[in-house]
């Protein structure tokens, strides 16, 4: 929603993280910005008194300013990929400091190599190369692509066809982190389960590497090498920092204090529920600003999950940021139909949320006469578990079996919608302006980038200079370029 500058109350904008734009008298956007807390930020441009501490630029700044609108998101990440993506978009004149080439960095691998490796790469490109991404964090993921070749001995050279003469020219053979598939040292086979293992890791299985460079973080510290130690820790912090938290599916449960089974016995204790807990489902929703809604399910039984039995949706029928409506659409659509193929209902349905998650899961499965089975909604902020008919929401103590094995499941789908998510909005995030104009496909977008560098040089050609810098491009067409993109950027 777009208000007016003098409509602006700090209340009207929430404190959490986000992007805000700003517009001028004639709508158009001349400042977008991003913020770790909305209603901070925002309002530091309104204080009394401000214009007269500000410098100049940003004094021009607020004069300028007309109308504001905001959108909120669910993390700092994506609030820098959006604020980019902004700025591509209308290019606002106060944005001097990302030009529209900036781009974040991708990870990159062809799997068709006989040795695949994985690289740095800022365009995705149509070369049959599988890419992860946008990563913000460009140091971070630096150092963890530097992590992850040694941790997995992959290959770092720059051949496709690594041979002895490759061999002499490379230091990892002196720090032994290479596999060395250059002098046959190990067959393809086994370095391609070695790639395996690290897709795992980049698709969010990350529990097995961070379990593991914590016991040699504690171990370099308990041997007092605390410079070791360092290290190891600065390799965690980069990981979370490239992958986030969250997206260790069992960051509560590495280490149950009980068996699975046991676990949930304790959680069927702690819900008093009357028959024996050994399947548990779980969804969760994941979308930006109501873009590319996805959900996910995920399965445990005795305790572990049973990823066989996942499954991922595609949000169809919401329109806007409604997660109530989305969580309901892929509740019904997974319960629809295991009522019509008369398969079993798992023990427990637990939704990633709060009250009004849960309310929306029990209003669907009403609606599709499914019969009586427990449904619980658990609240992230404070782990509070929402029981249908209980006015207070239930806390266990933080280290109970039963709410470490649904901290596991929430987060397995949570790190299981965000991958979905990630991989539909990949290509969005990572698209050029280009992608928008009539005519261009991938050949003749990559041809104009490589003769003029940059959207914003492009965006200065006349037609004639167009036609003359990219062969196959005749002046009809450069002319519908030139209107287009003087469109975008209004």
């Amino acid at each position: 929603m777009i208000e007016l500058k003098e409509n602006f109350l700090p209340s009207k904008v929430p404190p959490h993280p986000g992007v805000y734009v700003y517009r001028d008298k004639f709508g158009s956007v001349i400042y977008v910005g991003k913020a770790k807390n909305l209603r901070r930020r925002m309002s530091s441009y309104f204080q009394p008194g401000r214009l007269d501490r500000a410098d100049v630029k940003l004094r021009q700044l607020i004069n300028s300013i007309h109308t504001w609108e905001f959108f909120q998101v669910k993390s700092e990440d994506e609030a820098l990929i959006l604020e980019s993506r902004l700025i591509k978009s209308y290019a606002p004149y106060y944005n001097i400091l990302m030009r529209d080439d900036k781009r974040y960095l991708l990870l990159k691998i062809k799997l068709d190599d006989p040795f695949p490796t994985l690289t740095l790469a800022r365009i995705k490109k149509d070369d049959n190369a599988t890419y992860f991404g946008p990563f913000p964090h460009g140091t971070a993921l630096k150092k963890t692509l530097d992590f992850l070749l040694a941790y997995f001995g992959l290959r770092a050279c720059r051949s496709n066809y690594p041979d002895a003469e490759t061999r002499k020219r490379c230091l990892k053979r002196v720090v032994k982190d290479c596999s060395a598939p250059c002098v046959g040292a190990i067959s393809q086979t086994d370095y391609r389960q070695k790639v395996d293992a690290m897709l795992e890791v980049l698709n969010g299985k990350l529990e097995n590497v961070t379990a593991e460079v914590k016991s040699r973080m504690l171990a370099s510290a308990q041997q007092l090498d605390y410079e070791r130690a360092g290290f190891w820790r600065d390799v965690l912090n980069n990981l979370e920092t490239v992958f986030g938290r969250r997206n260790r599916s069992f960051e509560h449960a590495a280490i149950p204090s009980r068996s699975g089974p046991e676990a949930m016995q304790a959680l069927q204790e702690a819900l008093h529920l009357p028959n024996k807990l050994v399947t548990m489902k779980c969804f969760d929703i994941s979308n930006l600003l109501g873009q590319l809604a996805v959900a996910s399910m995920t399965v445990f039984v005795d305790g572990k999950p049973a990823r066989d039995m996942y499954r991922k949706f595609r949000i169809k029928t919401v329109e806007g940021a409604n997660d109530f409506a989305m969580m309901s659409e892929a509740v019904g659509r997974h319960f629809k139909r295991l009522l019509e193929e008369k398969k079993p209902l798992p023990d427990l349905l637990v939704v990633d949320g709060g009250i009004g998650q849960l309310n929306a899961a029990l209003r669907t499965l009403t609606e599709l006469n499914c019969p009586p089975l427990p449904v619980i909604g658990l609240a992230e902020r404070d782990e509070e578990i929402y029981i249908p008919g209980r006015r207070e929401p239930l806390k266990l103590d933080r280290h109970h079996p039963g709410l470490r094995v649904l901290q596991a499941v929430r987060d397995e789908a949570h790190r299981f919608a965000i991958t979905y998510h990630r991989s539909l909005r990949q290509k969005r995030l990572t698209e050029s302006l280009l992608d928008d104009l009539p005519g261009i496909g991938e050949k003749r977008k990559m041809a104009l980038l490589k003769a003029f560098g940059s959207v914003r040089e492009l965006r200065k050609a006349p037609a004639q200079t167009i036609v003359g810098r990219v062969p196959g491009i005749g002046e009809a067409l450069a002319e519908e370029i030139v209107a287009a993109l003087g469109k975008q950027k209004q």
